[in-house]
């Protein structure tokens, strides 16, 4: 018992020794000295901290990115776009199309001409591909810059016009395709017929990137038919670029290209692959849709 009560008063004479004053070991003065210690060494290091991130955030622009260095080529993207990249559907079942049909329709629907009316924001660029509409002004200028009218028509069968569907009822889908953007990116249009599929070599390329789709697997040859291409030159003209970010240039509408496939094989899976070609647009095999994709389509009856 004597162990023990010893112990009970070394504790507690350790929590507060009432003859020297002293909590858990230290005086209020050793107490307050060393807590004064504390507060100043975390300040200054907070201190260092903010003032590193205020001197970082003083070499960034909120109009332009400062390195771009290690920035990709453009991904190229389309609508739909599904789960695994696999569209599949019952062109007698209007259900099981209804959310690519939806899609599509939420997404052209920021084009239309109604929303491209104020000539305070838009102006035409031209109905031809034409070279890069230039908006640079001098350094520290943040007026707003135009953007060029995207008349959904030029989509021809799969501009929603005619055909509601965008093709899905007769089991002829269309996708919508456009480049991702990236901020002052010019895109370069094909250097020589190298470079291009056999299909494209013939055809006007002056200030436009072609795409073109063929099948992904050989077993799938001759069973895609013919693929129609909509759009202003079939391609994405350059007049649309650069693109000088949200701030800037609030209301950019990308160039799009419609893709419809007009004779599918039924009842069967087809991988296609979709391209675009251009001097300054790489392929990586990490990156499936960097300057292209591939989807699954599979139409049953």
């Amino acid at each position: 018992m004597s162990a023990n009560k010893e112990s009970d008063g070394g504790w507690k004479n350790f929590l507060w020794n009432s003859e020297k004053k002293e909590f858990l070991g230290r005086t209020g003065c050793s107490w307050f000295k060393i807590l004064l210690f504390y507060v100043i060494f975390y300040g200054c290091l907070a201190g260092i901290f903010i003032g590193t991130i205020q001197a970082m955030l003083l070499t960034l622009s909120n109009y332009k990115p400062t390195y771009q260095d290690r920035v990709a080529p453009p991904g190229l993207s389309h609508t739909p776009l599904s789960d695994k990249s696999e569209i599949a559907f019952n062109m007698s079942d209007n259900s099981t199309y209804k959310k690519y049909v939806e899609s599509v329709k939420k997404f052209l629907g920021q084009y239309a001409d109604d929303l491209q009316k104020d000539s305070m924001k838009y102006e035409d660029c031209g109905d031809t591909p034409q070279t890069y509409k230039e908006r640079s002004l001098p350094e520290g200028d943040t007026t707003r810059r135009k953007a060029c009218r995207f008349h959904r028509s030029w989509l021809g069968s799969c501009s929603g016009d005619s055909d509601p569907t965008y093709g899905f009822k007769g089991g002829k889908p269309c996708l919508i395709v456009k480049l991702n953007r990236i901020v002052n990116f010019r895109p370069r249009s094909p250097s020589n017929n190298e470079s291009i599929p056999e299909a494209l070599i013939g055809k006007s390329l002056a200030n436009l990137i072609p795409i073109h789709c063929k099948n992904k697997r050989q077993e799938d040859e001759g069973k895609i038919g013919e693929i129609k291409y909509f759009g202003l030159g079939e391609g994405f003209p350059l007049q649309y670029y650069p693109y000088y970010g949200k701030l800037l240039h609030p209301d950019y509408l990308q160039p799009l290209v419609a893709i419809q496939f007009t004779n599918l094989t039924m009842n069967q899976d087809m991988r296609i692959e979709c391209k675009v070609y251009g001097a300054n647009i790489d392929y990586s095999e990490k990156d499936r849709y960097q300057g292209r994709f591939d989807v699954k389509i599979t139409i049953t009856s």
